[in-house]
């Protein structure tokens, strides 16, 4: 693919899975970047390749490892981190999506023991609320499986 061919594609993921992911456009074309690299990359090489400040790029990166897509390290003998997509990168983001909906079922829980004084609409939204979470996360844990398991094949 040529250089030509790539900015278009870089600025399709920006639109695109910056916008299906709730990140910024920055975001989804870092993403798009770091999955198109052969090698790890640099702060200051995604500054270039994305004509960025260091700043947008440090919140960018710090997004997309928080969302599991990438990885942040030092290469051996090398004082500087550098980031790259990870091999696991969709396992990853599905283990983050299933984490925050865990923490969401947590508040879920909470709100729901601490609903009964109020009145029976309020509470019927707080066990509805526990049901959905509840619902979301035993499916997400069964997605994870499964796709784990197509990995493995």
């Amino acid at each position: 693919m040529s250089v030509g061919d790539v900015n278009p594609l870089i600025d399709d993921f920006g639109l695109r899975i910056g916008r299906a992911m709730g990140w910024p456009p920055m975001a989804g074309r870092a993403a798009g970047v770091l999955m198109l690299s052969e090698t790890p990359m640099t702060m200051d090489e995604l500054q270039a390749a994305l004509n960025a400040s260091k700043g947008s790029v440090s919140e960018t990166t710090r997004l997309l490892v928080v969302n599991g897509t990438v990885r942040r390290f030092k290469e051996p003998g090398s004082r500087q981190y550098v980031y790259e997509w990870r091999d696991d990168a969709w396992i990853g983001c599905l283990q983050h999506q299933l984490e925050q909906t865990i923490e969401l079922l947590a508040l879920a829980e909470n709100a729901r023991a601490r609903s009964a004084d109020l009145p029976d609409r309020q509470r019927a939204r707080m066990s509805e609320m526990h049901e959905y979470y509840t619902f979301m996360v035993r499916q997400l844990e069964a997605l994870l499986g499964e796709y784990r398991a197509l990995r493995a094949r």
